[in-house]
């Protein structure tokens, strides 16, 4: 027996958990890419005829919705730069602004350059950066055998040739005669006194070691890829980072103080401050 549902009832649902812009966001995702009613019929606000086994996903689905759990997990997939990346609770969820900061990547690096991604989480950014750059070749590390896992299958969804090593950035000794032009990273920066302003979808259900550094020592991570870069970086070779808002200034005193040339914060799309890019010059002549 069918059974009828509206977008309206769903977004019923969804609004007792969620403000009311994510609760419609939720709804239309819930509405198109899971029970697969058209766009013209969800603004009509048209019922979904539902067959039982729908009904039970549907009631299974806003349930995990109603206790936070993110519409990306539920559906195993995220979208960045227009291709679908398999997420899982083991890896952050790909962030608009993470997709500014490979734009700006690929804008700057020509074909043929040597990239790290330092954290690769999923493996959004070094494989939206094999596909991107001409006879470039990628090496991404991460600390973390369950996201190396996940971004070697999204490397290989993707048809990206991307060298996957497990590794812990704060203890590598790394082998003297790696070079590369391009060193990303978009390390955990979240202070621990910024848990009580997370919303719970991401508090609850993503992972912490990926999200979270010590309130005495936020620029770990930073400090120590900006270290790793005085052996890693090639002649002019560049630094790429998303970082917390609130220490740009920080960030960038850091890297001039370590020997970096022209370090700078630029903002994303939503006026924040969200990157800082330096380079490393060549005996003394600094070039980004």
């Amino acid at each position: 027996m069918n059974t009828l549902v509206s977008p309206t009832h769903i977004r019923q649902r969804l609004q007792a958990h969620y403000e009311p812009g994510e609760a419609t966001w939720l709804t239309r995702i819930v509405c198109n890419e899971v029970l697969g009613q058209s766009m013209t019929d969800y603004y009509l606000g048209k019922d979904i005829v539902l067959s039982a086994n729908k009904e039970t996903e549907l009631e299974n689905i806003l349930n995990r919705l109603c206790r936070y759990e993110p519409i990306q997990y539920i559906q195993g997939k995220a979208r960045f730069l227009g291709r679908d990346f398999h997420v899982a609770p083991g890896v952050l969820i790909p962030r608009p602004e993470t997709e500014e900061l490979v734009e700006r990547i690929v804008r700057d690096t020509p074909a043929g350059a040597h990239v790290l991604d330092i954290g690769s989480g999923s493996g959004c950014i070094s494989v939206s950066l094999a596909l991107a750059i001409p006879g470039g070749t990628v090496t991404a590390w991460d600390i973390s055998t369950e996201a190396i896992d996940i971004a070697r299958g999204n490397a290989q969804a993707l048809g990206a040739e991307v060298r996957f090593v497990p590794c812990d950035v704060l203890a590598v000794q790394p082998d003297a005669d790696e070079r590369y032009d391009v060193i990303v990273s978009n390390p955990p920066y979240v202070t621990e006194r910024e848990r009580d302003d997370m919303e719970p979808n991401v508090l609850e259900w993503e992972p912490a070691l990926a999200l979270f550094v010590p309130d005495n020592d936020p620029l770990r991570f930073y400090r120590r890829i900006a270290d790793l870069g005085h052996q890693l970086l090639a002649p002019g070779g560049r630094l790429y980072f998303e970082i917390n808002q609130a220490y740009g200034k920080a960030m960038t005193d850091m890297l001039h103080g370590q020997g970096y040339a022209h370090a700078r914060v630029e903002k994303d799309s939503f006026g924040k401050d969200r990157f800082v890019i330096c380079s490393l010059g060549k005996t003394g002549s600094h070039t980004l």
